[in-house]
């Protein structure tokens, strides 16, 4: 584990309330930030038929802005399931609602970064807005480094690591849906099912070891 990862993991933590309006507020910044006219470094926005310019930038920020929140309470409450429940069982949901997430946002990102200096200009704002991708890997890790502690899943787990690899699974799912069609992939429920199980969180019990107590 990096020193900024375990750093970010041991920064005090919002209330709910406030950390919902903080993340909003970042998304706000953000949104500023890639409209603001400063000469040269301005961004060029695509003109899509129907649409003023910057209007898919736009409404893929206010989506951003709606749904981000909501997405992060999710993995921020999993802390309140450590030791009930199968751990299996507690992540089936939240790998639901990732692919439902994600795919929610890639298909108002497509229309919205047609043009490489929006997307230039979103890179920059992500990187100064602490609301990138570790924000969400950072939940998922602490939850599951509390399973591990606690011994409901293998000490041989990097919990780190399987977080990366639940929500990339969940990513995966919404871009192949996004560009080959839901009919071509597994449901959303098996495929959530298919990445919880892939991460083997679960531990292989010994001859004559007891199962595990369900919590």
């Amino acid at each position: 584990m990096t020193a900024h990862v375990r750093a970010t993991m041991a920064t005090p933590q919002l209330d709910p309330h406030q950390k919902a309006q903080e993340t909003r507020r970042r998304v706000l910044e953000m949104a500023v930030f890639m409209k603001r006219e400063d000469g040269e470094n301005a961004p060029s926005y695509p003109r899509l038929p129907g649409t003023s310019p910057g209007q898919a930038v736009d409404m893929f920020l206010a989506l951003l802005q709606d749904r981000l929140p909501v997405w992060l309470r999710i993995l921020d409450d999993l802390m309140y399931l450590v030791g009930k429940g199968r751990v299996n069982d507690n992540l089936l949901p939240i790998t639901r609602a990732g692919i439902d997430y994600y795919s929610e946002v890639q298909s108002a990102a497509l229309p919205a970064f047609t043009s490489p200096s929006v997307t230039v200009r979103f890179r920059e704002a992500m990187r100064d807005s602490d609301i990138g991708f570790m924000s969400e890997v950072v939940p998922l890790a602490e939850y599951l480094t509390a399973e591990r502690r606690a011994g409901r899943i293998s000490p041989e787990v990097d919990p780190l690591a399987s977080a990366r690899l639940l929500l990339a699974g969940c990513f995966r799912h919404a871009y192949y849906e996004t560009f080959i069609g839901a009919d071509c992939l597994p449901s959303r429920d098996d495929s959530a099912e298919e990445i919880v199980r892939e991460l083997r969180l679960e531990r292989v019990r010994g001859e004559g070891e007891a199962p595990l107590a369900p919590g």
